[in-house]
């Protein structure tokens, strides 16, 4: 009969049962690190995407529609605050003429949301970084996302003057663009907040839509001698006075009060502020721009970043709700070509 040195009547004698013991702390031990290292690669695999896209409002969403058909895991992130966050109705849009422009935003999230591919987060990016081929963004909030494409749609940031009034009445009765607001003020007294040449090109514009025009140049008109007689011929007026203030309803102008303490009526204003643009992103990955600011991009909404789009009005000067969903749309189809194209 054998007799195991290291066991007697079946039972593990006590040097069996301490090396069976380190085993099996061994093995518990080893287990620990393992999960550690799934639960990371795990937390890595929720946080990277195949798109990241800076701005969730017209582009954007536009964007993400395309690359959410396209079966693209996308990630939108967006602080909130779009540039015309006061305007009360949008026009110019066909389906949606009239109708304010956050509702059309809203419609917009909850079709784009329908696709699982697509997800939406209320954060500010506020770095990133190019990786190899791929991007990294930190955000306000302390998150880090990684991606294969970045695509801009965060918009611009308009610099108003400094012009008590203005920040009220902007997007309501202090207006930018004809095509947006036009036919609303058309015949009605109107004032261009403008000098220069900027204030005969805005004339020559404006008063297609109205004949009760002034331009407004705050001070001292530096708007060229023949360009003065032709703004004078078409009956539009030109004052010099320096702006106090706006007088103004719930946004919607009355009258401008001069520091010489004249007044001028009128119901609409024109104005073509200065921009930033809403995020200095593009800025730190070392994107090209134009001489106006804006993001320099190419047919397809390609910046001069390998990897890296932009679409909306921070590419554009044609700042309008129809022209950011279809250059959205664009930069979404286009970069799933490429990522078709870099995979195939």
């Amino acid at each position: 009969m054998h007799i195991d040195p290291e066991s007697v009547e079946g039972k593990l004698s006590r040097r069996s049962f301490i090396a069976r013991g380190g085993v099996a702390v061994a093995l518990f031990t080893a287990g620990v690190p393992l999960l550690s290292f799934q639960k990371n690669n795990l937390m890595t695999e929720q946080n990277t995407y195949d798109v990241i896209i800076i701005g969730g409002s017209y582009a954007g969403l536009s964007a993400a529609m395309a690359l959410g058909r396209s079966l693209r895991k996308t990630l939108i992130i967006d602080s909130g605050l779009p540039c015309n966050r006061q305007t009360p109705q949008s026009h110019n849009l066909i389906t949606q003429d009239g109708v304010p422009p956050a509702e059309i935003a809203a419609i917009a999230k909850g079709q784009v949301l329908k696709y699982d591919t697509v997800q939406f987060i209320h954060d500010q990016a506020l770095t990133a970084r190019k990786i190899g081929t791929a991007f990294e963004v930190a955000t306000k909030s302390g998150e880090r996302f990684n991606a294969s494409k970045i695509l801009f749609t965060a918009g611009i940031k308009d610099l108003l003057p400094e012009i008590d009034g203005v920040t009220a009445c902007w997007g309501i009765s202090v207006i930018h663009c004809p095509y947006c607001h036009g036919y609303e003020y058309s015949h009605q007294k109107t004032g261009i907040l403008a000098n220069g040449d900027v204030a005969f090109e805005m004339g020559k514009l404006i008063s297609n839509w109205t004949e009760q025009l002034t331009i407004l140049t705050n001070g001292k008109s530096t708007i060229q001698a023949a360009e003065r007689d032709k703004l004078v011929k078409h009956g539009i007026n030109i004052v010099e006075d320096e702006i106090e203030r706006l007088e103004h309803q719930d946004g919607h102008l009355r009258k401008v009060i001069f520091k010489n303490r004249a007044e001028l009526e009128i119901n609409a204003m024109y104005a073509r502020p200065a921009f930033v643009q809403h995020t200095d992103i593009p800025e730190m990955l070392n994107c090209e721009f134009t001489e106006q600011g804006h993001i320099k991009v190419d047919a397809f909404q390609k910046t001069t970043i390998e990897g890296a789009y932009a679409a909306g009005d921070s590419t554009s000067a044609m700042r309008s709700v129809s022209n950011a969903i279809s250059a959205g749309a664009m930069a979404g189809a286009m970069i799933n070509r490429e990522l078709i194209e870099e995979r195939f």
